[in-house]
């Protein structure tokens, strides 16, 4: 495993700029790779499987340690609003979920009181901050259906609506009729004449 300065500068370069939120999720990514046992995530990439849990800087630095991807579907987006992952063994079936603490916030900015720009103070904090104190860490089951897993390949099903396929079992049947699940009443956008 790299050192928290080597994936520090990688998530900067991934990110654009280095904040709170990826000193944040860098060690959130090497804490459960450390629990895990998993010492090179990216040579060892088939063997994991991370669920995020909010869609902020934290994020894209956990998918730069642990190189979980969604394009590989490694990478698993559940859109709770928390500061939190879970990371999967899929050669052991072991999982820990690491969150941040809520109290570490205030830790760090009694920490470093001095420093006057809030992201600043969190940055050094966290740099710093003993596991036990910026995380929660519990061990969870987490189950994979095989249409979850990366690599997989199964049939393509045909939404009866709009004629899009729809990958990975996504399809929803209502009276019979395979549907996306936009056509069923779950779309996140509504079709409107073209300007």
């Amino acid at each position: 495993m790299k050192t928290l300065d080597e994936y520090l500068q990688d998530a900067e370069r991934a990110h654009g700029h280095l904040c709170a939120g990826q000193v944040l999720g860098v060690r959130m990514a090497m804490r459960g790779l450390q629990r895990l046992g998993i010492d090179d995530p990216v040579r060892e990439r088939k063997r994991l499987v991370t669920f995020v849990e909010i869609d902020r800087c934290a994020t894209d630095a956990v998918a730069v340690v642990t190189g979980c991807r969604l394009g590989k579907r490694a990478l698993k987006f559940r859109d709770w609003g928390k500061v939190a992952a879970t990371f999967v063994d899929l050669a052991t079936h072991r999982a820990v979920r690491i969150s941040a603490k809520e109290g570490s916030k205030a830790l760090a900015c009694s920490l470093f009181p001095e420093i006057a720009d809030k992201n600043r103070q969190q940055m050094a904090a966290y740099r710093q901050m003993p596991d036990q104190d910026l995380f929660e860490e519990r061990w969870v089951e987490v189950d994979l259906a095989p249409e979850d897993l990366p690599g997989y390949k199964g049939a393509r099903a045909v939404c009866a609506a709009c004629g899009e396929d729809i990958n990975f079992k996504r399809e929803v049947v209502e009276n019979g009729r395979v549907l996306c699940r936009s056509c069923s009443g779950e779309s996140y956008y509504k079709v409107v004449s073209p300007p």
